[in-house]
């Protein structure tokens, strides 16, 4: 059974059609870029995937029940994280109570706890900010942070629910080269690690064609290639429209 299959999905703004029947699948433990210009469609597919937009047609089903129109909590729970591009932390918190409110939210037990969240699931915290390289910076605030180490707060973050799916929107952004090869590392590790199935959009090709399992193509709402890197990087219409025709075809 697949982890995420999306038939169809359709979003229009007014006269403008930002996704026009996008078909995917994505497997346990697989690696899947989704790439294209902007305007491409990208973010508005995130969107409807996690139920931040209601797709005017088209079926999301996550591990084989339809979840089309759930809100982002109900979605959450279900066991679909998602980071952002530009990252979304309490800047006032810890780095260690950023990952507890998390865990929290997992174990429904916000209501009423604020004031006590140092004590709360301090352990698991501790262990989900090891594995992304970041216990020893765990009392520090958000808010002092380079912002190579907020990306791997995020991804702590998105791993406390435990999630089945994460959707990772431009990861990268914002990172030196050699920041966005460790977190681009860091993720395909866990993906092989813990069966996590990643959909993922990037600008930065050498990200993409370095880690992706198969590659996702969209140009003006639609998708217009989809197959292993090799295939795609070679495909005529994705050289015209997004990669050039200066693109190396190998590499």
């Amino acid at each position: 059974m697949k982890v995420l299959e999306v038939r169809g999905l359709t979003k229009s703004f007014g006269g403008v059609r930002a996704v026009a029947g996008v078909d995917l699948g994505l497997e346990e433990g697989e690696l899947v870029a989704m790439i294209g210009p902007n305007g491409a469609g990208k973010s508005t597919c995130f969107n409807m995937l996690n139920g931040q937009l209601r797709p005017d047609a088209g079926s999301i089903r996550y591990r084989g029940d339809e979840i089309t129109g759930l809100a982002p909590p109900a979605v959450w729970r279900l066991g679909i994280g998602r980071t952002f591009q530009i990252t979304a932390t309490f800047g006032s918190m810890t780095v260690a109570e950023n990952v507890q409110v998390a865990l929290l939210s997992h174990h429904r037990r916000l209501h009423g706890l604020f004031g006590r969240v140092a004590t709360r699931y301090r352990d698991e915290a501790l262990a989900l900010l090891a594995r992304v390289g970041m216990a020893d910076q765990a009392e520090r605030a958000c808010a002092v942070l380079a912002y190579g180490d907020l990306k791997r707060v995020e991804l702590a973050v998105a791993l406390a629910n435990r999630p089945g799916l994460l959707l990772m929107d431009e990861p990268t952004a914002g990172m030196a080269p050699a920041e966005r090869a460790e977190l681009m590392t860091l993720v395909a590790t866990i993906v092989g690690e813990r069966g996590i199935a990643v959909l993922f959009t990037e600008h930065d090709m050498d990200v993409v064609f370095a880690h992706a399992d198969r590659i996702v193509v969209l140009n003006r709402g639609e998708m217009i290639a989809a197959g292993a890197p090799d295939a795609v990087r070679e495909d005529p219409r994705v050289r015209e429209v997004y990669l050039g025709h200066d693109f190396a075809l190998t590499g």
